[in-house]
């Protein structure tokens, strides 16, 4: 079987614009940053998201829509087991952990 050929350089130009790993005194590359609009727009969307998603894990595990889900009747361990208190609260843990990483973004948030 013939070997083939390095289709890439190891070596980068230095006009590529692509920061260098470890930041080389005397390198000339730019950092590429996007704008710091759509920084905030990230982190509103990601934010949003998590506090979304917490509330409906915290809240769907103690409604009737949990209780009387189709998967229940197929899976007769499956429902034995998500009924209980301890899924119920895992999914919940689930959720309560998404809003405090959302709080946690939008406090410690800072602007490269």
């Amino acid at each position: 079987m013939p070997q083939q050929q390095n289709l890439f350089s190891s070596r980068l130009p230095l006009d590529t614009g692509i920061p260098s790993p470890g930041g080389v005194p005397g390198d000339t590359r730019r950092k590429s940053r996007s704008p710091r609009w759509m920084q905030r727009i990230d982190l509103i969307i990601r934010v949003l998201v998590r506090l979304y998603l917490g509330l409906i894990l915290i809240v769907l595990p103690w409604g009737h829509f949990w209780d009387e889900s189709r998967w229940f009747v197929v899976f007769p361990t499956l429902a034995h087991i998500a009924l209980s208190g301890a899924a119920r609260g895992v999914v919940s843990g689930l959720g309560l952990l998404n809003i405090v990483i959302a709080v946690h973004d939008t406090i410690f948030y800072k602007e490269s």
